[in-house]
């Protein structure tokens, strides 16, 4: 053959201004297209006549061998073409998309394959994306550098960024590629995004129902119409997904109220012209609504009784349906099956639906399967974790019958250490026979060490510091090790605490901290903070624990604390001696050193399924704690506590909670005349454990008002009606209290569940009372005998001074305080006052109001609105309070 066959294929492209729009991939850009090759016409009626290749050649290759390219084809040196050959070759190496452009030149059976290999990525360029982040998209496309350009990729990988944006609720989005010629045959790919507005769903239309209305039915979808009442709301946009739950949703809601035959005819999401909004469009079909008929158990099971069964069914005959309650039944069934050892047992509910009589008969069938044994316990994830810190917290072994309960309480006691991930779930697995079955533990370690340098600031304690390390799974074997330091304007505390909670693998939990603890008391004048008396406690505690069934639990303590209470000299002190006039009777008679020597108990019920974030269950303690194993402070102090949690539904939490205390002395009173309880052993309530109330701001106290004595003849006692709350303000507790809260947890969204919000609304009752009524210091005006005139007291500081008046205990009869009256002219130290005793009463106190829990970066914060409906006289209010490192 002298002519020259010229079989080219060619794809050429100006690569920097090619474009691809991401809603226009059936568009032909960037399609390849095969030439037809040129060949002369052959004679009239004369057939193509093969050839022998003589030789191949490659040319115009840079990063391939000429090898590589020719083991794609089907070409060799010696066999017989055609020119169908050769087009099968361009195929093949247009299947390899390693090639821009490439052609077959023939000359006489001297093959010349010239190619112009396509180029690198040197970078992958993603511009225009804000809503989504690069780590969420570099990880779904294809093109990456260093590797071989190629449009497939570049189309697959727009397809799938546009994929993501849709799953984000943006369907208006376009991607558009562009490419960046660099030397050295390489390229920058870049992605042009043009995210556009998310699209919302502007309208849900229902057609065909007829006993609920739009409304009703809207309320029971997950997904919401746009609108000023949703603007907050991440339900807004359209979700394919979501859609298809909305429909099990509304099937379900209709089952529930009985419409047996009900069914979604269509679902049509339409988008707008505009694309940014949906509308949606159910069609239903409701049909005739059903009550319970006959309901029956029948058991292959010896230890089911059908007839004992029957009469703990939930459902009655003549109910309305409701397909939930029987799933519910099927579920309690199966556990009740599990108690006996039927850990696969079949529970299969018969359904025979009457039309005529609208009613649906049910016959719940228990099969016959073999009781089943605990072959094995697995655990699996744990890296950090011992095996027997999981393990023992099993309420099953291996080679014991299967017991349900037993799997539920294990779940429950492995969430309630808080080491693993929440909702934790022991799966149950097929033995090596039918009657053995293996439980698989499958744990996410969390970390459990704790270490934090945190500050901020508090309406109680003002500007707070805290620094603690803390290990709640230490060495992974459950133990506890503790150190903190807290610091506040008011309060300062350093303490270091360690527990063993499986004392040589037994279950017995040992512990014990060292602590001190500066308090300074404080109350409130007219919104200014007022120091009263400072206490400074150092001891330690040691504690051990003991469990006497599977809920309940026996704890002793022992403790030993030296005490400090006082007041400042400069303020409170006349001379050596505590002035009354100033600071009031019953501070003088809590000053003092003392040690308490203490031994405790407690018991404990606690059925929770969590104990870190309870849902259902309850618990019960009883402490007391003896005081006077040497030392110098003798009482006994006993506490109630009980909680109740249910589970509403929906996840909302119920939380109902009540606690009370007494304290019964022994011995004489610290001074002659006060209570024989110190101020410091007694009870107090308010902020934060009874919102509604300031600190303290709850039960028995004593206010001093001011006197105008402006004219001697008629003082008047300026109160609290009088905008005045007094010159002092101090709570004094009691040796009794009681509290209760109803409290109901609201469920948030995925993102502030996130955030780690969790609101309430909430109820507080309580009161605390019974206490000696202290002695109380009344400073009238004194009319000078010298010249006749009214004068207040002046302390009298200096001894050769000449007194005319002075404060005598009226019990001991001594003369604590001497004062002058003051020289006209003067500035009087001592106004005359009056005090008064309030609160001493058991009268509850009440309090309505909502707040929201904040796991913050800078430790636990507590936000409350509350409003006191409630209250006594002389009762401190407070409506709203925020604290951190206070958890309800």
């Amino acid at each position: 053959m002298n002519s020259v066959a010229s079989h080219k294929f060619s794809a050429r492209t100006q690569l920097s201004a090619f474009l691809l729009a991401g809603t226009m991939l059936s568009a032909p850009v960037m399609a390849q297209q095969v030439a037809p090759p040129t060949v002369p016409a052959p004679a009239s009626d004369a057939a193509p006549t093969a050839t022998t290749v003589q030789s191949i050649t490659v040319v115009g290759n840079q990063r391939l061998e000429a090898q590589t390219i020719l083991s794609y084809l089907r070409l060799r040196v010696g066999q017989t073409y055609d020119r169908s050959i050769l087009d099968q070759a361009l195929k093949d190496l247009a299947a390899t998309e390693l090639f821009k452009d490439f052609q077959i030149t023939d000359n006489n059976g001297a093959l010349t394959i010239e190619v112009t290999e396509n180029p690198v990525i040197n970078r992958v360029i993603l511009e225009g994306n804000k809503r989504l982040k690069e780590d969420k998209i570099r990880p779904e496309i294809k093109l990456a550098p260093r590797q071989i350009f190629t449009r497939s990729k570049v189309r697959a990988d727009v397809a799938r960024i546009i994929e993501l944006y849709k799953r984000q609720g943006r369907f208006a989005a376009t991607v558009e590629p562009k490419m960046v010629s660099l030397d050295q045959n390489r390229v920058d790919v870049v992605f042009e995004i043009n995210e556009g507005p998310k699209s919302k769903v502007r309208q849900i239309s229902i057609l065909g129902n007829e006993k609920f209305s739009d409304g009703d039915l809207k309320d029971e979808m997950a997904t919401k119409e746009s609108g000023l009442l949703t603007i907050l709301s991440s339900n807004t946009s359209y979700d394919p997904d979501r859609l298809a739950y909305d429909q099990q949703k509304l099937r379900l809601f209709y089952l529930q109220n009985g419409y047996a035959d009900f069914r979604v005819i269509s679902a049509v999401a339409e988008l707008t012209s505009n694309k940014q909004d949906f509308i949606i469009t159910y069609v239903v079909e409701e049909g005739e609504r059903y009550k319970f008929g006959d309901i029956d158990v029948k058991s292959e099971l010896r230890d089911f009784q059908p007839e004992m069964l029957k009469t703990l069914l939930p459902m009655k005959k003549d109910d309305w349906y409701d397909a939930k309650l029987v799933e519910d039944t099927v579920e309690s069934l199966s556990e009740t099956a599990g108690l006996f050892g039927y850990a696969f047992a079949d529970i299969n509910p018969e359904f025979r639906r009457d039309p005529e009589t609208r009613t649906m008969q049910i016959t719940f069938n228990v099969a016959e399967s073999p009781r089943t044994y605990v072959e094995r316990i697995d655990v699996n994830g744990n890296t950090l974790t011992h095996d027997k810190v999981v393990r023992r917290e099993f309420r099953l072994n291996e080679g014991d019958a299967f017991n349900s309960f037993g799997i539920k309480r294990t779940e429950n006691r492995l969430n309630s250490l808080g080491y693993f991930q929440e909702n934790l779930e022991i799966e149950r697995k097929e033995g090596s026979a039918p009657d053995r079955i293996i439980l698989e533990t499958n744990v996410q370690e969390k970390p459990t060490g704790e270490l934090s340098l945190s500050a901020g600031f508090s309406s109680i304690e003002n500007f707070l510091l805290q620094a603690s390390i803390r290990q709640r799974n230490f060495r992974g074997l459950g133990q506890q090790l503790q150190a903190s330091v807290n610091y506040s304007s008011y309060s300062k505390s350093v303490e270091l605490g360690f527990t063993e909670p499986y004392l040589f693998d037994r279950n017995i939990s040992v512990g014990g901290s060292v602590y001190r603890r500066d308090l300074n008391s404080f109350n409130f004048i007219d919104n200014d903070r007022r120091t009263t008396f400072e206490q400074v406690t150092t001891g330690f505690q040691l504690n051990a624990g003991v469990p006497l069934t599977e809920f309940m639990s026996f704890f002793a303590r022992y403790s030993l604390n030296y005490d400090d209470v006082t007041l400042d000299r400069g303020t409170y002190f006349f001379g050596d001696q505590c002035d009354p006039f100033i600071a009031g009777r019953y501070l003088c008679d809590a000053i003092g050193k003392r040690t308490t020597s203490l031994v405790g108990y407690t018991l404990a019920y606690d059925d929770r399924d969590n104990r870190i974030r309870p849902t259902r269950g309850q618990s019960l303690s009883l402490s007391q704690d003896f005081a006077g194993l040497g030392g110098s402070v003798k009482y006994v102090k006993t506490r109630v506590n009980a909680s109740k949690h249910f589970n509403l539904g929906s996840r909302f939490i119920l939380n109902i909670s009540a606690e009370g205390g007494y304290i019964f002395p022994f011995g004489s009173a610290p001074n002659p005349g006060s209570d024989k309880v110190r101020l410091t052993d007694r009870f107090f309530l308010g902020e934060p454990q009874m919102r509604g109330f300031d600190i303290r701001g709850v039960g028995p106290r004593v206010i001093r008002y001011s006197v105008d004595n402006t004219d001697p003849a008629n003082p008047i006692v300026v109160t609290e009606t009088d905008g005045n709350r007094g010159q002092i303000d101090d709570a004094l507790g009691g040796r009794a209290y009681y509290q209760g809260r109803i409290e109901v947890d609201i469920p948030l969204g995925t993102g502030a569940k996130e955030l780690g919000l969790r609101p309430s609304v909430f109820l507080d009752v309580g009161s605390v009372f019974s206490v000696r009524r202290p002695e109380l210091t009344t400073l009238a005006t004194f009319t000078d005998p010298a010249d006749g005139l009214a004068k207040n007291l002046c302390r009298n500081s200096a001894t050769s001074a000449v007194t005319f008046g002075s404060n005598v205990n009226p019990v001991s009869g001594a003369v604590e305080t001497q004062y002058q009256y003051c020289p006209t002219g003067t500035t009087s130290n001592l106004a005359p006052f009056e005090e008064r005793f309030f609160g001493d009463t058991w009268m509850p106190r009440v309090s309505i109001g909502a707040g929201v829990n904040w796991n913050s970066p800078f430790g636990p914060f507590r936000i409350d609105f509350a409003y006191a409906l409630r209250k006594e006289e002389g009762d401190d209010t407070k409506r709203f309070s925020f604290n951190v490192g206070t958890q309800f």
